[in-house]
């Protein structure tokens, strides 16, 4: 990923929070069939490992976990948000005519070496922390003990568990930080405006910085 020096983020507690908070991956591989791509959801634990571990899950039908071996190399992308910034927002543009299109976002790409884990102790225990985070937020959240015994069984029988330690994680924040702060100021309110509000709050952090400094 080319990342100029204005857009970096190697801060490693910010890189696992975007993770954390956005945790839909896009697993990269390149096994025995060549380049694949699958999008899966991860779950981080930032105690293990130097740079921290990926778990998850894939279904058994799925070739991926077949397709590459113990220690291979993989990459998974985590996108935060992104949105098209137009040169109008710009209050310099109005002056000066000197300004294009552009597009910011938020990734963190995570690199490391995957472990294939077919058992059925790892994969209960995946299922039941992912389930355990993404149902917190609802007013009756399930478990799995909500359904049948051997209903949950057969289905933990149908998937198999993948584990990732992170060798390198490389951030790009995207906020127009390359631009004066009145700029920066005036995309990010655009962007709030149109319901962008994520990385429209996260340019108007950078400007503050910016502006501070």
């Amino acid at each position: 990923m080319y990342v100029p020096v204005h857009f970096e983020e190697s801060r490693l507690e910010v890189l696992h929070e975007l993770i954390i908070r956005h945790p839909m991956g896009i697993l990269f591989t390149n096994g025995k069939s060549g380049l694949d791509a699958n999008h899966v959801p991860f779950e981080l634990r930032r105690d293990e490992g130097r740079q921290g571990v990926l778990h998850a899950h894939v279904a058994r039908n799925n070739p991926v976990w077949q397709d590459v071996a113990d220690g291979d190399e993989v990459l998974v992308v985590f996108r935060a948000a992104d949105a098209y910034v137009s040169p109008q927002w710009y209050p310099s543009k109005h002056e000066f005519h000197k300004q294009v299109p552009t597009w910011n976002y938020m990734v963190a790409h995570a690199h490391g070496r995957i472990t294939i884990r077919d058992d059925e102790r790892y994969v209960r225990g995946v299922v039941a922390r992912l389930t355990r985070i993404h149902e917190a937020s609802q007013p009756v959240p399930w478990k799995m003990t909500d359904g049948p015994k051997d209903y949950i069984d057969a289905m933990l029988k149908a998937i198999v568990g993948l584990e990732i330690e992170i060798t390198h994680l490389a951030g790009k924040s995207k906020l127009s930080q390359n631009k004066e702060v009145r700029d920066m100021r005036g995309a990010g309110e655009a962007l709030k405006a149109q319901g962008d509000h994520l990385i429209g709050d996260a340019m108007l952090a950078a400007a503050d910085i910016r502006a501070d400094e």
